[in-house]
């Protein structure tokens, strides 16, 4: 009896500890929240590929009368005028003890890319994602809601 018990407790301290570990990254998918109106704008799916963490453009929250496909139209190089819908917008980011760094991010609603970081808040409920120009002092922080 004492050892089935035991191998519940550690069965249940495993799984609790793995919870914990997938909840301790930024893989998943996030809603993006507009600052100005504070309406959803977009789900973006962000995956590690050995140790890189981008993120690809899943879904948009269009108004009514709003193009339902839009396109990058001030994005330079080959993003100019690509679809919103499926661009991979972060990339590069590598983890560095409780936070990711070292990446970019594009802004598709101005074409613009800037130096990106990310960390977990909230238990990994949500995802503070700061774009910066130089130094991370001189930026504009965002709050991701994790979906799954």
């Amino acid at each position: 009896m004492k050892t089935i018990l035991g191998m519940t407790i550690a069965a249940a301290a495993f799984a609790s500890f793995g919870a914990a570990a997938q909840q301790a990254s930024p893989v998943g998918v996030w809603k993006t929240i507009d600052d100005a109106s504070g309406k959803p704008k977009a789900l973006i799916r962000i995956t590690d590929n050995r140790g890189e963490y981008r993120g690809k453009i899943e879904k948009l929250y269009r108004e009514p009368g709003e193009d339902p496909n839009p396109k990058c139209e001030k994005c330079e190089g080959n993003l100019k005028d690509q679809p919103v819908l499926g661009m991979t917008i972060l990339i590069g980011m590598k983890q560095d003890g409780d936070e990711w760094n070292g990446g970019k991010i594009l802004d598709p609603a101005n074409g613009k890319v800037y130096n990106s970081k990310m960390s977990l808040a909230e238990n990994g409920k949500k995802l503070n994602v700061r774009g910066y120009i130089g130094v991370p002092m001189l930026g504009r922080t965002q709050t991701w809601v994790r979906e799954e």
